[in-house]
């Protein structure tokens, strides 16, 4: 059992010095979380500094590490972002808390450490070489572009059956998984159900077209299982390998969890509604224990805000425990915001409130516009923004929208009744500034980066490329594995120390003239380069030659400015940031643009309902939404109150006249100031 913590004043007041600007402390509802120590949920209303209020807890418990028993604690988010945040304010205060027998890290981190590499190694009688989703993806590219068909011992009628659905279907072979009950089965990726191979269509025609029997489907499914299973031994798993893995390490050995449990007396999972549903039901399993554990978890959220995936569920994992505590001051929102955005929280019960505590009496503004002033719903809002004198915040001013691009849709994007991000400002790209680990061609690594003040992201991009070079010549470590950069770079020095300071004065002079926009000299530089290197490995250029020469960047040559993200307004002395909603959810803004977007369409002719403000008319209206509205209303109501709690000081949403009639007649004046664009 964990044992009895008992928390002073004082000690509260000297994690307020730490945490808290001067003069600031914490508030009665904060002070409670930070003493409970029991099995709880914390539900906490956007800007209420819930995890300031983690992060006091935490320096509080680490003066009374380690634990009698030995001890120690778990503290879980979702992203790495987040945990950078939690070492970057309290790593140097709590040395304790970061090392053993406490962990810090994402969910991802937790089941690939404690539970997936144990069992990988106890199954396999070796490590996993890599967990990365864009590298399996590589894999299964790699091994179905090759002559791999009979290389699993099925008959050649199978084989031939396979190879059908690889050219009509090969999307397949990327989107299934394993899932686990008494038995390995394997699932598709998108919807979970037990996957079942039909015969593509191709061009027969419909009444020329017979499916697979039975026993032929079973066939080709036992196929596909077999390849599966073998990509998993080679070493190279998808993120969601490691949750079967861990699932099937419970279910065998289910003396882990008591294990775990007896390691971690206090578990700490903060963002804990962008938890999946695996993520969600694995934590449960773990550490609730159907209330049994001897853990005492604390799960850390706001419900309402569960928008971290791009395909927003309706529905939420997340049941509240018998003990719910709540954190409704908002130090982010003024009262007029903050009363605004209550009224689209879908989870409201008696003890729910939002309460704005930042002083501003600017109320949120409708701004409405037309077809032909779409364009400049922008500009009209940095107008505002500098009549009201944010121009100068420290804080970023931006415009967010749900759905951001059209991709391949040509009609919808020519359709002005569908709007979407690009529409309202067209030089928006959805993945400018945000650079992938892994790409197509060597020309990419050298466009698309990570944006710092240093050459290390581009030194980084361009080893990155030369390790999928020797990934793809399949040129390993001498135990087998593919190489790391560190790895690379220390097998060169070992073997030509004159090749290896070659190699490293080539990759500072080309970082340096890609930093001056020389990128296809530099590119040019590396294809007669990269021979060189294979050289060393008594390897010639082979397989990687597409890669090499492919000059089908994912980022064009014409828009290399992505070296100086794009997405942006700028006004007199600031800039607006172009962005979707997805891209701010935990931020504060000073001044925040909603622009509403297209998503689908329930019903038909005045009464269709594809925009925000025709779903959630009521709310715009002052009525509280109610959780047993339909999907899309969920969904929609989701975004919007995600949305709308950014702002400290201004709230702008953007509405077509057209929809905006039908609130015209009965919106608040009180509440809202409503614009003409």
């Amino acid at each position: 059992m964990p044992q009895e913590i008992n928390i002073s004043d004082e000690e509260i007041q000297y994690a307020e010095r730490l945490l808290l600007p001067v003069g600031k402390t914490f508030d009665d509802e904060r002070k409670v979380f930070i003493r409970n120590f029991n099995t709880i949920d914390l539900q906490a209303v956007p800007g209420s500094g819930k995890t300031t209020a983690l992060l006091a807890k935490l320096i509080i418990l680490e003066s009374k590490l380690p634990f009698a028993e030995g001890s120690g604690i778990l503290v879980l988010s979702h992203t790495n972002a987040a945990i950078d945040e939690i070492k970057e304010k309290i790593q140097k205060y709590c040395p304790r808390l970061f090392s053993y027998p406490n962990f810090i890290g994402t969910i991802q981190s937790f089941v690939d450490e404690f539970l997936a590499v144990p069992f990988y190694v106890q199954k396999f009688n070796k490590k996993p070489i890599r967990i990365d989703h864009e590298i399996y993806n590589e894999k299964i590219k790699n091994c179905i572009e090759k002559p791999w068909l009979y290389k699993l011992g099925f008959d050649k009628d199978i084989t031939d059956k396979v190879a059908y659905i690889k050219n009509n279907n090969e999307g397949l072979f990327y989107n299934y998984r394993f899932q686990y009950s008494t038995e390995t089965q394997l699932v598709k990726k998108l919807n979970g159900d037990v996957l079942e191979v039909s015969k593509p269509r191709g061009r027969t025609r419909t009444e020329n077209y017979r499916d697979y029997t039975p026993q032929e489907k079973q066939s080709v499914y036992n196929w596909f299982l077999r390849f599966k299973i073998g990509i998993l031994q080679s070493g190279i798993l998808h993120y969601d390998d490691a949750y079967f893995l861990a699932d099937v390490y419970l279910n065998k050995i289910p003396s882990v969890k008591t294990i775990l449990q007896t390691r971690f007396s206090f578990v700490f999972v903060d963002e804990m509604q962008d938890m999946d549903t695996h993520q969600y039901n694995l934590l449960e399993k773990v550490f609730y224990d159907d209330g049994n554990s001897i853990s005492k978890i604390q799960r850390i959220g706001d419900k309402n805000q569960a928008i971290y995936n791009s395909f927003v569920k309706a529905n939420d994992n997340w049941v509240d425990r018998p003990e719910v505590l709540r954190l409704n001051g908002s130090q982010r929102l003024s009262k007029h915001i903050a009363n605004v955005v209550k009224k689209f929280a879908l989870y409201s019960d008696e003890t729910f409130d939002i309460v704005g505590k930042n002083e501003c009496e600017i109320k949120p503004h409708i701004l409405v516009f037309e077809n032909e002033t779409i364009g400049n719903i922008i500009a009209c809002f940095a107008q505002i923004v500098k009549e009201k004198g944010l121009g100068n915040s420290e804080k970023p001013i931006k415009a967010v929208c749900w759905n951001t691009e059209w991709k391949e849709d040509e009609t919808s994007r020519n359709d002005a009744a569908k709007l979407r991000l690009e529409d309202y400002h067209k030089g928006f790209a959805k993945d400018k500034g945000k650079p992938k680990q892994d790409y197509d061609n060597l020309k990419s690594y050298l466009l698309y980066y990570e944006q710092k003040q240093t050459l290390e992201p581009i030194r980084k991009n361009i080893l990155n490329a030369f390790l999928k070079i020797l990934r793809l010549e399949n040129i390993n470590t001498t135990d087998d594995r593919p190489y790391t950069k560190k790895k690379l770079i220390d097998f060169i020095h070992e073997k030509d120390v004159q090749k290896y300071d070659e190699l490293n004065l080539n990759i500072y002079n080309w970082s340096i003239e890609i930093v001056r926009e020389k990128t296809n000299e530099v590119w040019e530089e590396i294809k007669t380069y990269i021979p060189t290197l294979l050289a060393i490995f008594d390897k010639t250029v082979s397989i990687s030659s597409n890669f090499i020469n492919d000059d089908n960047a994912e980022i064009s040559v014409e828009n290399a400015e992505i070296l100086a993200p794009t997405n942006h307004y700028k006004a007199d002395g600031f800039e607006i940031e172009i962005t979707s909603v997805h891209a701010v959810k935990g931020q504060t803004h000073c001044a925040t643009l909603y622009l509403e977007s297209y998503f689908q369409q329930d019903g038909r002719g005045t009464n269709a309902k594809s925009y925000e403000s025709q779903r959630l008319k009521d709310q715009f209206l002052g009525t509280q939404i109610q959780s047993t509205v339909g999907d899309r209303v969920k969904q929609s109501a989701k975004m919007a109150y995600v949305g709308f709690s950014r702002p400290t000081d201004l709230l702008c949403i953007a509405i077509h006249k057209d929809r905006f009639n039908a609130l015209q007649n009965t919106i608040s004046t009180d509440i809202w100031e409503i614009i003409t664009v």
